[in-house]
């Protein structure tokens, strides 16, 4: 059996679970998204499963549904990462799922985004709905501030930023709990807490990462969310709440170095014991 992880960034991520595969004596090639092409009808030479690792949302999508196409198995699958990777389709399905999450809202101009305050109520964060690492997120309490934000993003080039993702503001600690999940288990959690004067609390921006345990209960809501969107090796960020844990996004490339490094759990032999797993079914 061949493994091939599918990647357009090196991060440490992709090297780690290459050499999880490779210590395992499996036949495993990086393949870089950006420089290979997607042939219809020769992509079996890849391998007999890829793990799509694509930081880029569209680059992953499209090249886990001209693998799909071809009948070659893909974690995560092209619908998991078309609705993992856009914060609304994702909220819609955890509300479907009755999943608790932040309220949230969302508009198509100026105008209706101002209006959709009225409904949801300051403060608010809105959020791109493709993207990551904390990026172009704003933290918005005041309706003049909010006017001139949505100015700012409708005059922004890809179209998607006139799409206006409002979400209501969490009152929490200056942290969120993020879980890793492979398969059907949560393999570890860690406490991501916000770097001094800043409310985003990625590890990219300066988050610190501190290990977590989860009740029964909780890691029950974490195993369902990730349901919600049939991921198979997801990350679950969660917001500690009066209202319980509610889930905020699922993360479908998730980065597990800080994990690792507060929990010391071995995530990336975890990831490469399940893709092998399921190559052989």
């Amino acid at each position: 059996m061949k493994v091939a992880i599918l990647y357009d960034r090196l991060r440490w991520e992709e090297k780690a679970i290459f050499d999880a595969l490779k210590s395992m004596n499996v036949e495993t090639e990086m393949v870089d998204a950006k420089v290979e092409v997607a042939v219809l009808g020769k992509l079996k030479k890849l391998g007999d499963i890829v793990l799509n690792r694509c930081l880029s949302h569209f680059r992953g999508l499209y090249w886990a549904a001209t693998l799909e196409a071809e009948g070659i198995r893909v974690i995560n699958s092209f619908w998991t990462s078309l609705i993992g990777g856009d914060k609304l389709y994702t909220s819609l399905e955890l509300a479907k799922a009755g999943i608790p999450t932040p309220r949230f809202v969302v508009a198509f101009t100026v105008e209706g985004a101002l209006k959709a305050l009225d409904e949801i109520g300051l403060p608010v964060v809105v959020k791109p709905v493709v993207g990551s690492w904390g990026r172009l997120l704003a933290l918005i309490r005041d309706r003049e501030y909010a006017k001139t934000i949505f100015e700012h993003r409708e005059h922004l080039e890809p179209i998607l930023h006139n799409i206006f993702y409002i979400q209501e503001y969490i009152d929490k600690p200056s942290r969120d709990v993020r879980s890793l999940v492979v398969g059907d288990e949560v393999i570890t959690s860690i406490f991501r807490y916000a770097p001094e004067g800043e409310w985003r609390t990625n590890i990219a921006l300066g988050g610190k990462a501190v290990a977590c345990e989860l009740t029964e209960d909780q890691c029950e809501l974490v195993l369902k969310a990730a349901k919600a969107i049939k991921g198979e090796v997801v990350g679950v960020d969660c917001l500690e709440s009066s209202r319980g844990l509610l889930v905020n996004e699922i993360n479908t490339s998730v980065e597990f170095k800080g994990a690792f490094s507060a929990t010391r759990v071995d995530i990336a032999g975890k990831i490469a014991e399940y893709v092998v797993r399921e190559g052989k079914r």
